[in-house]
């Protein structure tokens, strides 16, 4: 991309990043640094992928945020809501991009130098062909993937009909905000949010025509059935990508239920909610065990210990009788926000190579091949 058009462009995100709060300051800067990756690239199009999703993701997240924010709670106490997305959160949406960004610049570079400096032609294309490189498939995949994942938990929390339990066999009713619960309108907003991406991605990407035909570096001219392949089979596995993103959320991420509001528990930039139960269910169902304390110590003299004192940091939060105010409403413990994230758009970048691979008939060990 050249320079003239991303130096400009790249500071004119850090700014609206800045002046709108959607991101925290290493966020800022991580974004930026992301922003760079992608613009080394010769073609405009991971930038352009880039900043499509960021500009549609920050603005579903302004929708209706005074609504949003009372449907659940944050795990400070304070209600519940979108924050400024943390470095985390970025690298968790664009790392995989990112890493796939540099690779296919690399390739591109191998070309060029392969007939300028050994008067070689190159097997692969300088613009994109039909089967053609692998790469560019799972970078459109990835944003079309974490864009399908936004708009679906940024808007599918606004249904008027509660979600439900995807992992769960008979799809039990669970709160707003609850990982692996879906409504029919999230999963419209997905495919909405993948179709988005894909959309720029037909506008950007520099198709073979007439041309370029004949020439080196060149390819022949892609129909409209191509076109439209190319297009629905992306738009459809972006959205996948949001169903996978429940799986993955309703089986390894714990979701928290306060239980006085009865709303879910947010952690602030995605990362665990501690809970005072003991988390013992299985498969997504909730646990009914609450944790047995005993407030009587004999051996310890702490019969008189006040469960209220303030200054006792060790203090666990219940309503006096013992009991907590934080139960688990679904999920194994194992993964956060952030990793689940990155585990989609990681298995939804991969799998769409190896899908387009087996479909174009092109051998994976021809990815990265010149």
């Amino acid at each position: 991309m050249r320079a003239i058009i991303a130096v400009p462009a790249t500071l004119a995100l850090v700014y609206r990043a800045y002046s709108h709060n959607s991101l925290t300051p290493f966020g800022i800067f991580t974004a930026a640094v992301t922003a760079t990756a992608h613009a080394v690239h010769p073609w405009n199009l991971p930038f352009v992928l880039l900043v499509v999703f960021f500009l549609a993701g920050t603005r579903v997240t302004k929708i209706k945020a005074d609504v949003k924010a009372g449907l659940t709670l944050h795990s400070q106490g304070s209600t519940g809501g979108e924050g400024p997305r943390t470095h985390v959160q970025v690298l968790a949406n664009s790392l995989m991009a990112s890493i796939l960004t540099l690779l296919h610049a690399y390739q591109l570079h191998t070309r060029r130098d392969a007939i300028i400096s050994h008067r070689e032609i190159p097997e692969g294309s300088f613009c994109y062909k039909w089967g053609g490189d692998i790469l560019v498939v799972g970078i459109i995949a990835n944003y079309a993937a974490v864009c399908a994942d936004t708009f679906s938990s940024e808007l599918g929390i606004l249904s008027r009909t509660s979600p439900r339990l995807i992992t769960s066999w008979s799809l039990r009713k669970v709160p707003r905000g609850t990982n692996g619960g879906v409504t029919l309108w999230g999963l419209v907003a997905g495919l909405l949010g993948s179709m988005i991406i894909v959309a720029a991605a037909l506008i950007f990407l520099p198709f073979c025509g007439e041309d370029t035909l004949g020439k080196i570096g060149g390819g022949e001219r892609w129909t409209m059935n191509q076109k439209a392949t190319l297009a629905w089979g992306l738009t459809i596995w972006g959205a996948l990508g949001s169903l996978l993103d429940s799986f993955l959320g309703g089986w390894f991420q714990r979701s928290v239920r306060d239980v006085r509001s009865g709303k879910i528990v947010e952690g602030e930039g995605g990362v665990r909610v501690l809970t005072t139960e003991s988390h013992s269910h299985e498969h997504g169902e909730p646990s009914v065990i609450a944790e047995k304390q005993s407030t009587i110590q004999a051996d310890e003299g702490s019969s008189s210990k006040n469960p209220y004192d303030p200054n006792d940091k060790h203090r666990s939060s219940h309503f006096g009788d013992m009991k907590p105010t934080r139960v688990a409403e679904s999920g194994w413990d194992l993964l956060d926000n952030n990793d689940v994230n990155f585990m989609m758009a990681f298995t939804m970048s991969v799998g769409a190579m190896a899908l387009a691979g087996w479909y174009w008939e092109v051998p994976l060990d021809n990815i990265l091949k010149a």
